[in-house]
């Protein structure tokens, strides 16, 4: 595979009226308009945790890769903090691609979308329903909140829910959110709290780097109910999926039972790994070469 050398540049656009930034890559120079990767982290997460090397990495098999927060979240501007909604966060994703087709150097009809975790699952919803998609790289994906909320535990989803019902009454009086942690240990009142989810979540934020590990509670109405994966046999591009066969947030069964109902262009990659273990080394070299691979297959950068 041909590699070139990335540059990285700031940039920002508007989602419903509200501004959204992240990160632009750039292959060096090949004399035509890349295909670009557009890519955005899970549930409550942002950029800077290792969405970076993914990018990188894509950018150095030759596509541009742009990467961004969703509104409420990191760089991106939006209030109240930390307001983790479904819908925005889908009107995100084509307010991205909206920008990107507007790039000068970008091949608009060469469009990936790259989402992990919870935005695994996004990238489906939005597949199904944008044509302007030519690609997909979903991993680890979230695809079912019913198959999902078990992992919880039965009174910490009842403590989410008592939280969920104080944040709305909160909003509706326009008072701050009333919020719930992002992670915690098993058993505590947390949307992750799988053995795995509190070190294999923060090890992923970069030393010297402050991340908010809470989120409104209002999500946990509407989580539970998410189900994404009913997407992926609505889709016609090429699809890449992810699934990790240790994952303790995304339950793999429920995602390979939506594999097998969707067409011959879902590619299903099995690795041996926890939700949190693709992210790093050694799974992360073995998963991101694999995607690499697909999207060089399908979009030609070259």
């Amino acid at each position: 595979m041909m590699t070139t050398t990335p540059t990285r540049a700031d940039i920002e656009f508007q989602s419903a009226g509200t501004t959204v930034r992240g990160w632009l890559y750039r292959p060096s120079a090949t004399g035509a308009a890349a295909p670009v990767v557009i890519l955005a982290h899970g549930l409550g997460a942002v950029k800077e945790m290792r969405l970076d090397a993914f990018a990188e990495r894509f950018a150095a098999a030759g596509f541009a890769a742009l990467v961004f927060d969703y509104r409420h979240f990191g760089a991106s501007d939006g209030a109240p903090r930390q307001l983790l909604s479904i819908g925005r966060q889908l009107d995100d994703w084509s307010a991205a691609i909206d920008y990107a087709t507007s790039l000068d150097g970008i091949d608009p009809t060469r469009i990936a979308l790259f989402g992990t975790s919870f935005s695994g699952g996004h990238v489906l919803r939005v597949a199904a329903n944008d044509r302007r998609v030519a690609a997909v790289v979903s991993q680890c994906p979230f695809t079912d909140g019913p198959a999902s909320a078990p992992t919880v535990g039965f009174r910490p989803l009842l403590g989410i829910a008592v939280r969920a019902i104080l944040d709305v009454a909160a909003s509706m009086l326009r008072r701050p959110p009333v919020t719930v942690p992002l992670t915690g240990a098993p058993g505590q009142v947390a949307l992750m709290n799988a053995p795995d989810a509190a070190p294999g979540y923060n090890g992923l934020v970069p030393q010297q780097f402050t991340h908010v590990n809470e989120v409104a509670a209002r999500i946990g109405l509407t989580l539970p109910l998410y189900r994404p994966g009913r997407s992926l046999r609505k889709i016609g591009v090429p699809v890449f999926l992810g699934v990790c066969l240790e994952d303790s947030v995304a339950p793999p069964r429920r995602t390979l039972r939506y594999a097998a109902q969707a067409g011959t262009n879902v590619e299903v990659h099995e690795y041996p790994a926890g939700h949190f273990d693709i992210y790093v080394p050694p799974h992360f070299d073995e998963v991101v070469g694999d995607e690499a691979a697909f999207l060089v297959q399908h979009l030609r950068p070259f």
